[in-house]
């Protein structure tokens, strides 16, 4: 407990807290961005009413307004949608999907970012050439022709029944490639400056391996600015996929995320229901906010030329 106690003291005294304890605009947006985390990862138990149960839902129900409206009932806060589900608890669960379809993209395209970037940056030559080369050829092709790929390809390869179930991977890996070359040119530099120090030096004199050299070595000073990288990217992989499912690429209406409810409130916004399009929207900006917000203030504080 002492250990512990210690540690703590050591961080709450550390130059990162100060910078932290005096950026209200900071902490603000890390109170939002953990209250929504926790709505989404304790919606089962958080939400008012599980929106895609059948059993659950009333036809009678659908198209009720919020509750300070007229029409509104108590039972359902923000009102529901054409289907009578809650509006404010498909929130809920519709952040958990949004959530973990842009945590898992940023770790696909962070793992293989920094793969590339570590194997560009520590052999350069031809190497380094080929994955770059590849980088900008990636480059030429946008997010959503890059989607519309990879589901043209799993329509032909997966069977019918699988397709639907399939669609919270292929939105990962869509946005995953499309976001990998951002982190492999910022590894691959710091990984070209790191080779001519002298411990790398050392260690190859000492018959080191080289691929201990890149993981023990390189590895652990190209963290910095991957972690702000992929905080920012976070914010991005969640728009996206908002984007891709709003455009009928992303996740399927069982699995609605934040941007498969904005898609279905789209459809009504011309019949006056403009609850079940504007408050998803309204909660997808707060979650992408935050974490912008977050990530640029780690961007300033991580970056020693800014100190």
């Amino acid at each position: 407990m002492s250990q512990l106690a210690a540690i703590v003291r050591s961080v709450a005294a550390s130059e990162l807290a100060w910078r932290f304890r005096t950026s209200p605009a900071v902490i603000i947006a890390t109170i939002i961005f953990g209250l929504l985390v926790l709505c989404a990862v304790f919606a089962n138990l958080i939400a008012p009413h599980d929106p895609f149960d059948p059993a659950t839902l009333d036809i009678m129900d659908a198209r009720l307004p919020p509750v300070w409206s007229e029409g509104g009932s108590a039972r359902y806060l923000l009102g529901t949608d054409e289907q009578g589900r809650d509006i404010l608890s498909a929130i809920f669960y519709g952040m958990r999907i949004s959530l973990l379809v842009g945590v898992a993209a940023v770790l696909f395209s962070v793992t293989l970012g920094v793969l590339l970037g570590l194997l560009a940056g520590y052999f350069g030559g031809w190497v380094d050439a080929v994955i770059m080369r590849l980088g900008d050829v990636q480059l030429s092709f946008p997010t959503i022709m890059i989607a519309f790929f990879i589901d043209g390809v799993a329509k032909i390869v997966m069977p019918a029944a699988l397709r639907e179930d399939m669609r919270f991977y292929v939105v990962i890996l869509a946005i995953g490639v499309a976001d990998w070359v951002q982190f492999a040119r910022t590894v691959r530099a710091t990984t070209m400056i790191e080779r001519r120090k002298d411990y790398v030096a050392a260690a190859r004199i000492s018959k080191v391996s080289s691929f201990r050299i890149v993981l023990s070595h390189i590895l652990p000073n190209t963290i910095g600015p991957v972690l702000v990288l992929a905080t920012l990217g976070l914010g991005v992989a969640i728009l996206t996929e908002a984007i891709l499912s709003f455009l009928g690429l992303g996740m399927p209406p069982s699995q609605p995320s934040l941007g498969t409810l904005i898609r279905a409130g789209n459809d009504l916004l011309l019949s006056g229901e403009w609850w079940i399009s504007l408050f998803p929207g309204a909660a997808l900006v707060l979650l992408v906010l935050s974490v912008n917000i977050v990530g640029d203030w780690l961007r300033d504080v991580l970056n020693p030329r800014l100190r």
